[in-house]
């Protein structure tokens, strides 16, 4: 949940040039059921429990949910094992609903962004387990090898003793086997990075609004479209950069203002020129919704063990509730009928 920050990546140009081992939309009408299901952070098994109860998919994972729009709010990966299986799981049902005249929206999450970044701080061994096959170990080798020099006297600078043996076991276990196919996949140009950038940032379904983080009052004075274009952009040129929507923290993937004190966004608005005057959330709230035309906004990213709230006279949910094993919250998820939003949960299964 730590925002991002430019992070440098001494195998970038290597990994550029292994590149060739591996090889939604934003808004829908108003449908008669909407699904919205929060962070899921690699816990594949509450993904699967969510989207039975919700009647979403089958005993074999197919798309059960008919008509229904399921909105997926986002940090998918990080936290926990099994992130690459919801991904896949969740492109299928993408291909499968609308056959059946349902829909399956995933909102990028700030996440999914650190992923596509490098920021690996919060991805777990198990995650990169996944990626793993017969030729990960030559692969990683080959990684090594071409950053060898780099790696060895940045590493002398520290500890001038430092033996050649010691600077590769290092290096190697922070590298796990699977590593080298994990940031491959997850590269603006990989398979995975593709599939993120092509999710909104924003997407609005009837009179609904879902943004991953939260939507200020800043970001709101443009159109949605152009904020998804802004996201995608910088998604695709991987930027990283301090300036970048990607790390903004008045951005869609990061903002937390609706919901709680947001120091990050209170120091970026204090910067602006002018400062941006103060607003209560409610009338952030209100700003946001009258700009998009919404009647209400959806949104995950901080977590509430307590379960989903519904706030401002249902003008807001928050979905977020530590679904993954990682925090132990509630499984949950936010069901959507008209103008009636229904918070739903179900145990987790042994």
């Amino acid at each position: 949940m730590t925002r991002v920050k430019p992070m440098v990546r001494i195998a970038a140009l290597a990994l550029a040039a292994l590149s060739g081992i591996l090889a939604g939309p934003a808004a829908a009408a108003a449908p008669q059921r909407i699904v919205a299901v929060g962070d899921l952070h690699g816990d594949y098994s509450a993904w699967r429990d969510i989207a039975r109860a919700a009647g979403l998919i089958d005993g074999s994972g197919r798309w059960a949910g008919g008509k229904t729009v399921l909105v997926q709010m986002g940090d998918i990966t990080d936290r926990w094992a099994d992130s690459l299986k919801i991904v896949r799981s969740l492109q299928q049902l993408q291909k499968e609903a609308p056959r059946k005249g349902g829909m399956v929206i995933v909102v990028l999450g700030n996440h999914e962004a650190m992923n596509l970044l490098g920021d690996n701080r919060y991805t777990t061994p198990g995650e990169y387990a996944a990626f793993v096959d017969g030729q990960s170990a030559a692969r990683r080798e080959r990684v090594y090898q071409a950053n060898r020099a780099a790696l060895e006297a940045a590493a002398r600078i520290a500890n001038p003793k430092a033996t050649a043996e010691q600077v590769r076991a290092a290096w190697m276990a922070e590298h796990p086997l699977g590593w080298v196919e994990h940031r491959l996949a997850w590269s603006p140009s990989g398979e995975l990075g593709k599939w993120a950038t092509r999710n909104p940032a924003i997407a609005r379904v009837g009179g609904t609004l879902f943004a991953h983080g939260g939507l200020s009052a800043e970001y709101a004075r443009l159109p949605m479209e152009e904020v998804n274009r802004r996201v995608a952009s910088a998604m695709a040129a991987g930027d990283d950069s301090p300036a970048s929507i990607l790390s903004d923290p008045l951005g869609p993937l990061w903002y937390r203002g609706l919901v709680t004190a947001d120091p990050d966004a209170q120091a970026a608005r204090a910067a602006a020129k002018p400062a941006t005057p103060p607003l209560t959330p409610e009338q952030e709230l209100g700003a946001v919704l009258a700009a998009y035309h919404a009647q209400r906004l959806v949104v995950a990213h901080t977590p509430g063990l307590a379960g989903i709230q519904i706030l401002f006279g249902g003008r807001l949910a928050r979905i977020d509730t530590g679904i993954s094993r990682f925090y132990g919250g509630p499984l949950t998820w936010l069901e959507i009928k008209g103008d009636v939003m229904t918070a739903h949960s179900v145990a987790r299964s042994p």
